[in-house]
């Protein structure tokens, strides 16, 4: 039919090929898109399509972050670091395997493992996917915005993990039986919408975000930033283009991660490269592939990778020049890779422009340094008043720096999440008449990363701090249900907010 071969293979690892109509219509729709050429995989820079994270062999990477204990996974050996590569690779192959087998789609095992980490044990995957269904079948079901809150916190807080199975084989059932099963149309004409998306990247941005965005926002007359950011490496970095070897085929990069490589890792790429020929064995750059995409190296030189710099990922994830600078170098990496990507979330938030006429007030959870913040400024909402709570003291320090120079609303800060109590929420419901927009997310740092000493599922140090955010999103409710509004004499119902 004409279709380009990267088109094809793109296509059948994000569909599969046990439904040929499917098939042929996400081809179609890549067509109509143009996204034949360097942003397979993808969906259109328009926002129209929900986003999804591509796939590709080559971007097999684990979410690290600073408590992994990075020196020890490299070795001081050329070869035990080759032999390592290989080890994973055999590993990963047979869990998936192992997990097909259970019933999982090869789209599901392949997510585990990118979020739990190659060295997981199997039922910590089995858990991952499971508790991710059950998200999804909670999205699924269209409840209203409090039944939603309710049970997902009491799936995530009481359910074993025979009971997440269960509920995730019988939504495999009711999407067709079969791991590749059919989705419910998008159309609404079916009585359970489609449920999640894939975790979001943006629109064909260079680098991706592992984290979705659950919300209750309106999704008519949403819009993108303009101008719309660059889609790939060169368009982001054109001036890489001189080094980068005609192997190594990456036009996106993966997840930002919270710390860089090793001076190790690029030593042994340069070691390699530099005894080998040219072009080099396949073994070598499947081996340098692997690591560029785990590290998300660059080409900075001859046979010489590097990893991005703070500046550069501030550009990726929207921020102004300089917006983390005046912390240390670690700090910029831990804080940036945290944190939203800001043209992703100024997308959500664009439908807010003209409710909000005189500003809005926010209830910024778990801040970080200040995405929300920022999609807001970028999209002319005005920030009447923003409650700000975060635990990082660089953040909050970063955050107050860009506040002081841009903002002009009431910027409170708050350190600890668990602090803040009932009580206070409503003296601050009282005080500002409510909030217009609660956001924010919470730490992930025991349910991913490559570190499995620190994955305790939500019941980990910082995972837990989920339940903090429901906690607090009930509270609001309630202070908020306790504000009598009077609009032309009769009372409104003050909670429409988001």
């Amino acid at each position: 039919m004409g279709f380009p071969k990267e088109m094809v293979v793109r296509s059948i690892k994000e569909i599969g090929h046990s439904d040929a109509e499917a098939l042929l219509e996400l081809l179609l729709t890549y067509k109509a898109l143009g996204d034949d050429d360097d942003a397979v995989g993808n969906h259109s820079t328009s926002g129209c399509n929900p986003p999804i994270v591509e796939g590709n062999d080559d971007l097999d990477f684990e979410n690290w972050n600073d408590d992994d204990d990075t020196g020890g996974r490299v070795s001081s050996s050329d070869d035990s670091g080759y032999e390592e590569f290989l080890r994973e690779m055999s590993d990963k192959d047979e869990k998936i395997n192992s997990l097909r087998d259970m019933g999982f789609s090869e789209d599901e095992a392949n997510m585990a493992i990118t979020i739990c980490g190659v060295d997981a044990d199997l039922s910590v995957l089995v858990d991952s996917i499971s508790a991710s269904q059950v998200t999804e079948v909670c999205h699924s079901r269209n409840l209203s915005d409090h039944q939603v809150t309710a049970r997902c916190f009491d799936s995530f807080g009481g359910r074993k993990r025979a009971r997440l199975i269960e509920e995730s084989k019988k939504k495999r059932k009711r999407y067709g039986g079969g791991a590749q099963g059919k989705r419910p149309s998008s159309d609404g004409s079916d009585e359970e919408s489609m449920p999640l998306p894939k975790p979001m990247v943006g629109f064909n941005l260079p680098a991706a975000r592992k984290r979705g965005y659950i919300h209750n926002l309106p999704t008519e007359n949403r819009s993108p930033l303009l101008p719309l950011p660059p889609k790939t490496i060169f368009e982001a970095f054109p001036h890489y283009k001189k080094w980068w070897p005609s192997w190594d085929q990456r036009t996106h990069l993966n997840c930002l991660q919270t710390c860089m490589a090793p001076a190790t890792v690029t030593e042994r790429i340069q070691q390699k490269l530099s005894s080998s020929g040219n072009p080099p064995p396949q073994s070598v750059q499947k081996y340098v592939r692997h690591e560029c995409s785990k590290w998300n190296l660059v080409w900075v030189g001859k046979d010489k990778a590097a990893p991005l710099e703070p500046h550069e990922m501030e550009y990726l994830l929207g921020f102004p020049k300089d917006h983390t600078r005046g912390v240390g170098k670690t700090q910029r990496y831990k804080s940036l890779g945290n944190s939203f990507q800001v043209d992703t979330v100024a997308y959500h938030l664009s439908v807010l422009r003209g409710m909000f006429p005189n500003g809005v007030r926010v209830l910024s959870l778990f801040t970080g340094i200040g995405g929300g913040e920022v999609a807001l400024h970028k999209l002319g909402i005005h920030m009447r008043v923003v409650v700000s709570v975060e635990i990082g003291e660089a953040n909050r320090q970063i955050l107050r720096s860009w506040w002081d120079q841009t903002q002009t609303g009431t910027l409170i800060e708050i350190a600890d999440v668990k602090s803040l109590k009932d009580d206070e929420i409503a003296t601050y419901v009282r005080r500002f008449g409510g909030f217009d927009l609660v956001i924010g997310g919470s730490p992930c740092n025991n349910l991913a990363g490559s570190n499995r000493h620190h994955r305790d599922g939500l019941e980990g140090e910082h995972s837990s701090l989920f339940y903090d955010y429901f906690r607090i999103l009930n509270s609001v409710k309630s202070a908020m249900a306790n504000i009598n509004y009077c609009v032309a004499g009769k009372r409104s119902n003050p909670w429409r907010k988001f």
